[in-house]
Order: C-alpha cells, then structure tokens, then sequence
C-alpha cells in the first residue's frame, strides 16, 4: 500500500493537452481540465472573447496552464495560432478536447423545418467543422500517436424537444469522428466522442425548458441522478490515457444509463 503523501505516479504524468470550450466553471471542458490537471497533464487553454477572459483566466490560473489563448474558431486563424505556439513551446500534442457548440438563437428555438440557411451553416461550421480542423492541425503533432476528444448529445440520434437544429449538426459531428477515427488509427492517434447527459452550463442554457429536460433525464436515468462535469472529466482521462489506447472511433454516454430506456 502506497502511504498518504509518497510520490505516486499520476496516469498522465508528462502527457501535454490542448483544451477548446472553456467558458466558465460551470463548463463540461472545465470539469474535464480539473480532472487532467489533477492526474499530472500539462494544459494549454483558450477563451473565446475579451469578455469571456475574466472567467477563464482564473481557471488557467488554477490549472497552471503555461499557454492561455484567444481562440474564436469562427476568426481565421485564430486556432492556427494556438497549434503554432503549442508547436513552439512543446513540440508535440497528446490530447485534445473539443467542447465548442453554437447555433444562433432564432435558429435554435426554430423548428428544424424552418431553420435558416445561414443559421445551419453557421452552427455546423462552429460545431462540427471546427472540430475536423482541429483535428487536421493537431494530426502533425502527434507523430507517436494521440488522443482526441469532442462532446456530443443523445439528441443527434434521437428527437429530444428544442434540441432542434443541434440535433442534426451533433449527428454529423458524430459521423465525423468515425469516418476520422478510421482515417488516423494507422498513426495511432484515437478520436472518441463524450456523450453526457444534460448538464447545466451556460450553452445549455440556450436550450428552451432545460430545467425540465434535467429532470426527465434523473426521472428515467437507471442510476436516477443527473451527471457531474467532474463524472464526464474522469472518463475523459481515461480516454486520453495509455489504457484505452485500442478505443477509437467510439460515442461513449456519460449518463447514468439515460440512453438505454426508451
């Protein structure tokens, strides 16, 4: 038995990641970050506006995060920047998770039937395809292999009232990983999708009648509980380590079991 206080080694020890979507400490992306710090990960973090700095910075603080960033994935070249200073600094990436999602309002609160054309190609450029780039510049700097996550929803696979338009843009984002997954795994780098259920963090919020989609998930869950971000971190470090380096191309639920009832 290892005593309290010796000097155990963490599963991620040495391991660098790279973190997109940290809004505040409410967010999915955070509880994953505590969770990757916490096993010895080394983190860079990005915000997405002047506005969102002051919540995020105190957060990178906390993490000891050595690169903290602007990055809009709307701005080109923005996330550019961010893999050429991980590049500069460490020379190589381990992880990466990808937690940025974005519809506009009018189009969220839309039927799908009715969605904008401008809103559709928005949503799905700064939900899906920035993920496919993000995986396209962090590909040259896993020369001995990764991990790289994103976060998705039951609502891609299922109708789940006022997910609307997000459900189709989840469900491409989700083939994406697989089609991906098979693209990459001869250079042995893994590309996985978290599926948690319904979590309160300010994208969520956005949802019309959240509160009760909350309550009919911990109603019918198996477990009969809501999920933690600290819950989505642990199986997310999992994902980036060493003993899950044969899962690849996989929609992992963190959700007390939600998605088995029917």
């Amino acid at each position: 038995m290892e005593k309290e206080g010796s000097n155990v080694k963490k599963i991620l020890d040495g391991k660098k990641g790279l973190i997109l979507g940290i809004a505040n400490e409410r967010s999915i992306a955070y509880g994953c970050g505590e969770v990757f710090h916490a096993l010895g990960a080394d983190l860079a973090i990005t915000y997405l506006d002047e506005k969102s700095e002051r919540f995020v910075k105190p957060l990178a603080e906390e993490l000891e995060c050595p690169i903290f960033m602007l990055c809009n994935v709307e701005i080109e070249g923005q996330l550019e920047a961010v893999f050429e200073k991980i590049s500069q600094t460490w020379g190589r990436l381990d992880f990466v998770l990808h937690s940025i999602a974005y519809a506009p309002k009018e189009d969220l609160h839309a039927r799908v039937t009715d969605c904008s054309k401008a809103g559709f190609l928005q949503a799905m450029a700064t939900s899906c395809h920035s993920f496919i780039h993000t995986v396209r510049l962090a590909e040259p700097l896993m020369e001995s292999g990764g991990s790289i996550l994103t976060v998705t929803y039951f609502g891609s696979e299922k109708v789940v009232a006022n997910y609307n338009i997000m459900g189709p843009v989840k469900a491409a984002l989700e083939s994406s990983v697989r089609y991906m997954a098979a693209e990459l795994g001869p250079k042995m780098i893994r590309v996985n999708c978290l599926s948690p259920g319904p979590i309160s963090t300010r994208a969520s919020s956005g949802i019309d009648h959240f509160d009760a989609l909350m309550e009919r998930a911990a109603s019918l869950a198996p477990e009969h509980h809501l999920v933690s971000i600290e819950d989505v971190g642990a199986f997310a470090a999992f994902l980036v380590s060493k003993g899950a380096k044969n899962i690849t191309g996989g929609i992992h639920y963190v959700d007390g079991g939600y998605h088995i009832v029917a």
